[in-house]
């Protein structure tokens, strides 16, 4: 409940800040730049976790491949 409430609280700071002056902060250009300047960054983050990501599920696969190929040998040698 606490977080839904503080989630509400900023989300209307958020809108608040971006209205003109007079009604809000302003800072709706402010905010356009940061994100213009924040996104590759943010993009380069992205990509590095999508590619350690996909290094895992490489390693994961190779991983299971094995495990299964044991249990069919095991498998095997146990109905000789």
């Amino acid at each position: 409940m606490v977080a839904l409430i503080i989630g509400i609280v900023l989300i209307a700071f958020c809108v608040f800040a971006c209205l003109p002056s007079g009604i809000g902060l302003a800072w709706g250009g402010d905010i356009v730049r940061f994100l213009k300047g924040f996104a590759p960054v943010l993009a380069a983050f992205i990509g590095l976790i999508a590619v350690f990501i996909g290094f895992a599920d490489i390693k994961d696969k190779k991983e299971a491949k094995k495990e299964a190929e044991e249990a069919k040998a095991l498998e095997n040698s146990a109905q000789k």
